[in-house]
């Protein structure tokens, strides 16, 4: 809803909405926004395009079989949305469409503003060709990347499991916080210019262990019960460094990082959190603007079609 209303802020101009799909999910979500409408937006300005997707190895390197005859295969990572942005074609209809600048998220943040004016504004008066938004970590021990200077210019997102402890656990004595604070939530700015050349670097693959269906020696599929291969995964962020100007913006958690990572009934970054997240924040807004909420109400609704963002 939050796309249609920017929309109409901005005088019915048309916001156009790529969503990258897999071969493993693009059929289940083109029916998912069919059933629900496309969400308000025009079924025209809803562009669907997929990632690629490589094939998945043993532990020992060999390429692992899913089926007789059929080799196993996992998407490339959200990294892979820079080649398949160029070879769907969606680079050329975004530049037909006279886009210039693009802002891309995460699928799993409940709170996301889709192409916030206050963050893209920042980044064009800039002149920047990148950028991303960041919070503060909730603690030390927070599974989340941080993003740093990267030596030859632009940013790096370092990840945590990469940071020793007793560095992650530095704190700023000028201002109480984390010296590695800057919280990467995967909600970025391109320019136009900038996603191109990104399509044509020849960026890093990492490995993600998994359990992997595979074909036993009795030519069954098997699904184990541990880890027993590898997925090669590109990360969206290892263009950064590549940035010849790039903007970070700090925002607020509890307004704009509503992550849902785990399932139902987990104590964290769960659907139960994020719904939660959102319900405060609607609270905040209505008794901002004046609104009477019954203590006994844990939280408040407020449609995007009545506040973008307050």
């Amino acid at each position: 809803d939050r796309i249609p209303r920017l929309s109409g802020l901005g005088g019915g101009g048309v916001c156009p909405w790529y969503v990258m799909t897999s071969p493993m999910t693009d059929g289940a979500t083109r029916d998912f926004f069919e059933q629900n409408s496309y969400f308000g937006v025009d079924k025209a300005d809803v562009v669907f395009f997929e990632q690629g997707t490589l094939p998945c190895l043993s532990m020992g390197g060999d390429v692992l079989m899913e089926a007789q005859g059929k080799v196993a295969t996992a998407p490339d990572g959200n990294g892979g949305i820079y080649r398949a942005l160029a070879e769907s074609g969606c680079l050329a209809d975004m530049k037909k469409r006279g886009v210039k600048y693009v802002h891309a998220s995460s699928v799993d943040n409940a709170l996301v503003l889709p192409c916030d004016p206050l963050f893209l504004g920042c980044c064009v008066e800039s002149g920047a060709d990148c950028g991303a938004k960041v919070c503060p970590k909730a603690s030390a021990e927070e599974a989340v990347g941080v993003i740093c200077k990267a030596p030859g210019g632009g940013a790096r997102v370092v990840e945590y499991s990469e940071i020793p402890e007793d560095v992650s656990a530095e704190v700023d004595p000028s201002t109480g916080e984390l010296v590695l604070n800057a919280g990467n939530i995967c909600n970025h700015f391109y320019s136009i210019e900038f996603l191109e050349a990104a399509a044509k670097l020849p960026t890093p693959y990492h490995i993600a262990k998994k359990k992997i269906a595979f074909v036993n020696d009795k030519g069954e599929t098997e699904t184990p019960t541990a880890n027993n291969g590898v997925k090669l995964e590109q990360f969206i962020f290892d263009c950064f460094p590549h940035s010849k100007k790039f903007v970070c913006g700090e925002v607020l958690r509890e307004e704009e990082f509503g992550p849902v990572k785990n399932a139902p009934g987990a104590p964290t970054d769960s659907p139960d959190t994020a719904k939660a997240l959102l319900l405060a924040l609607g609270k905040k807004y209505a008794l901002e603007a004046g609104g009477l909420v019954p203590p006994e109400l844990g939280g408040v609704e407020v449609s995007p079609l009545v506040s973008y963002r307050r």
